[in-house]
């Protein structure tokens, strides 16, 4: 093993040997080389390089083949590919040249695992040429008289090395110069040509692998060659409508070669060519006439020609010409059809007649008018009518029946064949079935099953359905052995209603409509729903349909989305007709949001949100509950005045307590022991002046108009009055009477006032009895100054009375009556004096009534037995008295004088039947 300065110094020695100069081999001496030089290897070969160590360095610094190692683009090389020969010699082998790199370089590994390196190659790897295949050659030709020759092959697959291709011919005598290709690799033009003679031509293939060569090519030039295309091509008119002639010139002489021809045409503003066919240009010729042409028609021509014998190549097609046939008389009649307008009047139509323009090969010129004839078929005496026109549309005016209408097109040559449309007056006849639609490659296909009658021709019609503006009707004609038409000009997202009529010899059927769509999309727009009505558990919502122009397609159905704030989406789906839903089972009295989409075929679209609020309370809980609450009130306030019409009495007693009226009291009970002696007949012996201002006087008469059953109880009232008087006048306010008590006063006003007890002061004026019918009178009597209450009598008399009439209201009755039971002491003297009165009433022969008079009173009598009268009043006023001495008031059998009548002390006045304090 070297010493550590052993290996320096052979390091040191390496560095000068190979960086030293040498005279004999340059700059540089390597201590080493590599064999074989720089090779070119074929892609997948096996390849062994060797590297060779020079003896000098081995003999300086120790340096051996064993201490070699190979790397490829600076990558080691695995050892198991190295072989050591001798000492000086190592090689490497590679199976597969397809992963070798470039460079492949030889390295020591010196003391100290310093890697130093010998040598490096580039290798190339590569493949060899392939033979060149598909050897062609065409001659062209430049001028008149210049020829070039280009052949073309293919070279073969990619060599990855550097390959020249050359392109050999020759004669057999004499090889001319190669032709090497430029900047291509597949040909070459050669510009020396002979024609005549056999040259044979092949192209040769060389690389550093190797070389190849094609087949060779033996070919005369003169049968390769691709003539020019013919010059100075014209178009003109024949003499037919239907023939155009041709004219050119060839650049290629007859002593060269002569040519045959191929002429191709086509329509202005077609994409195909129609050609002539081929026998008919198959000579040398100049011109040519092409015939079967439309007349009235602009056509394109373009030529080219090569040899006769079909050797070599077409020339290029040369310029293209145009020309227009002459005009001939329209081809066919112009396809008619109707509208009628029924609406004005039902016995009279509006038909819109229209009719499509010719095209350009039916018309065969310029159309210059259209001749309409009408003839009414259903009345054979009726003159044809023509009309003249220059549109293709007219309307007529013309009554309810069937018309056969006739259509002539004129151009400046003749008249078209007439078109005819029958207009029956009832479309009777059997309709198309199954009409249905189909899209098909932009264009939208209409189909349908024949009926069973022969039909002639069918009608398509459609128009464009819009919202904003009528359907403007486009239609066409197809032959009777058609079950369906391709429609052209369909616009896509639109919707067209399509009709289809079939026409018959003798009349017409009746149409099939279907609306289609050529593509759908889904709707523009969402509906805007809203409410209609809304409940306490239902609302009721509506929307409008979306336009026509908004749905984009068949809309196939509506989704209702709503739900609460915080609640899930309930999702229903509406049918498309519908315009209206009403939402069931919702929560009373609570915020909604609701949205509609509609859907077509291709998609759907939500309209925007819109909220609601439920009702509290539903249809007729406010009314179940109010209409008994008022109806119950109503009862109630009803019950009330009921029995504050009962109560009336008690109520006036506590609330309006009012002071009885004196001059509406009968005071009768009230009257002296012995009556004063008034006279009647002057009122100022009665009233000495000065001693009253005004005195009012109440008279009782006797109403012989009144039934003895209103009036028996009458006397009695009064007997129990007056007896009840004198218990006061003889006991006072302390008096023990059973009648002496206060009692209530009663006002005879027509709401029936109730009464109040009262202590006050009460003056009465004088009260005059006068005799029934001129009769004795009962009583005579004054009072004044008293403080006793009015009786209950006084406040009854007014239920009593009934009259109608103010004198009525002031009657008072009196009865007698006796043979009542008196056993019962018990009861109140008033009572018994009653039952009394009961008992006698068959004796009663008068009654009193109390008069108002404003000057003097007449007499008043009593009529009855004086013994019967004075009995029962002794009768009951002896009952009624407990411990009282009762002085009944005699009654005198004779009437007293108005001169005998008593004054009374009246310390008030009366006016006018009223009383004033004094």
């Amino acid at each position: 093993m070297f010493s550590r300065w052993n290996w320096v110094a052979c390091g040191f020695y390496l560095v000068l040997n190979i960086c030293s100069p040498d005279a004999s081999s340059g700059l540089v001496q390597s201590c080493g080389h590599i064999i074989p030089e720089s090779p070119v290897l074929a892609l997948g070969s096996n390849f062994t390089a060797l590297c060779i160590l020079n003896e000098s360095c081995l003999d300086f610094g120790n340096i051996y083949a064993s201490q070699i190692i190979w790397k490829i683009k600076n990558k080691l090389v695995p050892k198991e590919q190295y072989r050591e020969i001798n000492r000086t010699v190592s090689s490497v082998t590679f199976n597969d040249t397809s992963a070798l790199a470039t460079p492949l370089t030889c390295n020591i590994l010196a003391d100290g695992q310093i890697e130093q390196n010998i040598y490096g190659i580039t290798v190339t790897v590569g493949l060899p040429p392939e033979k060149p295949k598909n050897l062609s050659c065409i001659v062209h030709q430049v001028s008149r008289f210049t020829y070039v020759m280009t052949c073309t092959w293919n070279p073969g697959r990619h060599t990855f090395l550097d390959t020249q291709f050359r392109l050999r011919y020759s004669w057999p005598e004499e090889i001319f110069p190669d032709c090497i290709p430029k900047d291509v690799n597949n040909s070459c033009t050669i510009t020396d040509i002979q024609f005549f003679v056999n040259t044979e031509i092949w192209v040769e293939a060389t690389n550093a692998l190797g070389k190849a060569e094609s087949d060779p090519l033996v070919v005369d030039p003169i049968d390769i060659v691709k003539p020019l295309s013919p010059q100075n091509v014209s178009v003109s008119s024949g003499i037919l409508p239907t023939i155009l002639k041709l004219s050119w010139e060839n650049w290629i002489s007859d002593a060269v070669m002569t040519l045959k021809f191929n002429i191709r045409y086509r329509i202005v503003g077609d994409t195909n060519w129609m050609e002539v066919p081929s026998e008919d240009t198959a000579f040398p010729r100049t011109s040519f006439s092409v015939q079967g042409l439309r007349p009235y028609t602009e056509y394109v021509f373009s030529i080219r020609c090569m040899k006769e014998d079909g050797e070599g190549y077409w020339s290029d097609w040369s310029e293209e010409k145009t020309g227009i046939t002459t005009e001939d008389e329209p081809s066919k009649g112009p396809p008619i059809w109707r509208i009628i307008d029924k609406s004005h009047s039902p016995a009279f139509w509006t038909v819109h007649l229209i009719w499509k323009a010719l095209k350009p090969f039916e018309a065969n010129g310029v159309i210059l008018q259209y001749e309409v004839t009408v003839r009414d078929k259903s009345s054979l005496s009726s003159p044809l009518k023509k009309y003249n026109v220059t549109s293709t549309n007219h309307t007529l005016q013309l009554p309810e029946g069937t018309y056969e209408v006739t259509l002539i097109a004129r151009n400046s040559v003749g008249a078209s064949p007439p078109s005819v449309l029958l207009i029956p007056a009832s479309n009777s006849k059997a309709p198309v079935k199954n009409l249905r639609t189909v899209p098909k490659n932009d264009k939208l296909w209409v189909g349908w099953t024949a009926p069973n009658s022969y039909v002639l021709k069918y009608v398509i019609e459609w128009c464009l359905v819009s919202s904003s503006s009528d359907c403007v009707i486009e239609w066409q004609i197809a032959l009777g052995d058609v079950q369906g038409i391709d429609l052209k000009g369909i616009k896509p997202f639109k919707c067209y209603l399509i009709t289809v009529y079939p026409l018959y010899a003798d009349g017409q059927g009746s149409g099939q409509s279907v609306k289609a769509y050529l593509k759908q999309d889904r709707p523009s727009k969402g509906p805007t729903v809203q409410t209609k009505k809304v409940g306490k558990a239902e609302a009721v919502l509506t929307w409008n349909h979306l336009t026509v122009e908004e749905q984009n397609g068949f809309i196939r159905n509506y989704t209702i989305l709503y739900k609460t704030i915080d609640g899930n989406e309930t999702v229903v789906t509406v049918d498309p007709s519908k315009t209206e839903y009403t939402l069931s089972s919702l929560t009373s009295d609570t915020l909604y949001t609701v949205r509609m989409m509609a859907s077509t075929d291709n998609g759907s679209r939500t309209g925007p949100d819109f909220t609601f609020t439920t009702q509290k309370f539903g249809k007729g809980e406010i009314e179940a509950i109010v209409v008994p609450v008022c109806l119950a009130f109503l009862l109630i306030v009803l019950l009330g005045v009921l029995f504050c019409f009962n109560k009336r009495d008690l109520i006036k007693k506590h609330i309006w307590p009012i002071v009885p009226d004196p001059s509406k009291s009968n005071i009768a009970q009230w009257s002296p022991q012995v009556p004063a002696k008034h006279n009647f007949n002057s009122k100022d012996q009665m009233y000495p002046e000065g001693s009253f201002t005004d005195v009012s006087v109440v008279e009782i008469e006797a109403d012989d108009k009144k039934s003895f059953s209103e009036q028996d109880l009458k006397p009695f009232d009064l007997l129990k009055k007056e007896k009840s008087t004198s218990e006061g006048h003889s006991s006072g306010i302390g008096g023990s009477s059973c009648m002496s008590s206060p009692r209530q006063s009663v006002s005879d006003s027509d709401e029936g006032e109730t009464t109040q007890n009262t202590s006050s002061t009460v003056q009465y004026s004088t009260v005059v009895l006068n005799g029934y019918r001129d009769q004795t009178p009962l009583q005579v009597f004054s009072r004044s100054e008293s403080t006793q209450p009015l009786l209950e009598s006084e406040e009854r008399s007014e239920d009593h009375s009934g009259g109608a009439d103010g004198t009525a209201q002031r009657q008072q009755y009196f009865r007698q009556n006796g043979g009542q039971d008196e056993t019962n002491t018990d009861r109140p003297c008033f009572e018994r004096a009653k039952q009394i009165a009961h008992a006698n009433e068959g004796d009663l022969v008068g009654f009193v009534q109390l008069q108002i008079s404003g000057q003097s009173s007449q007499p008043l009598g009593l009529g009855m037995e004086k013994n019967t009268q004075e009995a029962a009043l002794s009768s009951v006023l002896q009952t009624c008295t407990e411990g009282q001495t009762v002085r009944p008031e005699t009654v005198e059998e004779n009437p007293l004088s108005v001169d005998e009548m008593p004054k009374s002390y009246l310390p008030q006045t009366v006016r006018q039947g009223g009383y004033m304090p004094q």
